[in-house]
């Protein structure tokens, strides 16, 4: 697995943006912090504005999420993040398309373990209600008003949420169907 060195992760310092930064451009972005890593912006707005932040991005020519994802920090809690940002257990990142502006804008919202609850992108993106559902299945983390939060790839009686990094390793129980017997 390869590190994420922090002497290449750049924060943008006040007044400082990268040529063509999408946070610069947008009034509605004004305050969301904003990270640059090789080349590529990541904006991290809080679970508050998280909606109104992505509209935005739709509004400007973002017209696809490629990706909805989480992570689940638990173990690395001193990740690089911009000055003034604390970072919690889970992340769900969302990684927007412009095929206008032939470029992608990444955003990291952080989520605490306690109150694992974002409001759902379904109504702005609706190929995301896989993917945020693929989420909750694996990390636990519930999207407001989803139209259906309900478990994708385990079974609906199943018990924790696999990805976790407190989940216990090797609780899978073996099941075999019995032979069907000679043919």
């Amino acid at each position: 697995m390869v590190e994420e060195s922090t002497a290449s992760v750049q924060p943008a310092a006040a007044g400082e943006t990268a040529s063509g930064s999408v946070a610069a451009e947008l009034v509605d972005l004004a305050g969301v912090p904003v990270m640059f890593f090789r080349g590529d912006e990541i904006l991290f707005p809080p679970r508050e504005r998280y909606l109104a932040v992505v509209a935005a991005l739709k509004g400007a020519g973002f017209v696809m999420c490629s990706d909805l994802c989480a992570v689940d920090y638990l173990t690395h809690m001193a990740r690089p993040l911009p000055e003034g940002l604390t970072g919690e257990r889970f992340e769900i990142v969302v990684n927007l398309l412009s095929h206008s502006r032939r470029r992608y804008v990444r955003l990291r919202v952080q989520v605490p373990a306690g109150d694992a609850v974002v409001p759902t992108l379904f109504y702005l993106y609706p190929g995301t209600e896989n993917m945020e559902r693929e989420v909750y299945d694996l990390f636990g983390v519930v999207f407001s008003d989803h139209p259906d939060m309900t478990r994708i790839l385990m079974p609906q009686d199943w018990e924790g949420h696999p990805l976790r990094k407190d989940y216990g390793v090797g609780r899978v129980p073996v099941q075999f169907k019995e032979s069907p017997g000679p043919r």
